[in-house]
């Protein structure tokens, strides 16, 4: 089993403001097929770290156009469906308003890939339909633009809400064994641990 990440680079387009960004893409999988978490920017680097391995999903973790705007690419190079929670449509059209995604994600769905198993925690607040995954088996959930290493994900746009994306933080990612590492949609990684003893002074500093 093994757990990679591609660092691709572009632009975050939100509200009419652009933003240049580096963003993780995760690959969760072994030798033979993985999962790709949120394609990002190009596909190109992406497809070269598959290295001919089967795409089980294309996954989404919300449909900000950084975090999908390779995933029809990539689907089309590979043959894997993509898949989003459906609360976050309005921003798939944005990007891309000729081409669906492919399967719906909801709480608490598990997803399996090379000995892999994520579970789907739906987590809003950056958007209306982020998730995060949570590996057991390996310790690790991916958190998307949920929680970062040193905060929660940006609540100032369109479609975004403080108070929500607290309230996921709290009950689908604090509630992880403290050991389990964070990996985030930019940047670098924490722990759970390392996070949550922060929650009251983010909570009282509001978005």
């Amino acid at each position: 089993m093994a757990i990679e990440r591609v660092v691709t680079s572009g632009t975050f387009s939100l509200d009419g403001d652009d933003f240049d960004v580096d963003n993780n893409v995760w690959l969760v999988g072994d030798d033979d097929e993985v999962f790709v978490i949120d394609a990002a920017h190009d596909h190109r680097p992406i497809l070269d770290a598959v290295a001919g391995r089967r795409v089980t999903a294309v996954v989404a973790t919300h449909g900000h156009n950084d975090h999908i705007n390779a995933a029809a690419d990539l689907a089309e190079a590979t043959g894997a469906p993509i898949l989003l929670h459906p609360a976050d449509g309005e921003l798939w059209g944005h990007v891309f308003p000729d081409r669906a995604w492919d399967r719906d994600l909801a709480d608490g769905d598990v997803l399996e890939a090379g000995g892999h198993r994520l579970e789907v925690r739906h987590t809003p607040g950056h958007t209306p339909g982020g998730v995060c995954l949570w590996d057991a088996g390996a310790a690790v959930v991916f958190s998307a633009d949920t929680l970062f290493n040193g905060g929660p994900g940006a609540t100032g746009r369109s479609f975004s809400s403080f108070p929500t994306i607290m309230n996921s933080i709290r009950t689908k990612l604090f509630t992880l064994p403290l050991e389990t590492v964070v990996h985030t949609g930019h940047g670098d990684s924490t722990t759970i641990g390392a996070e949550v003893p922060h929650l009251d002074e983010w909570l009282a500093r509001g978005s």
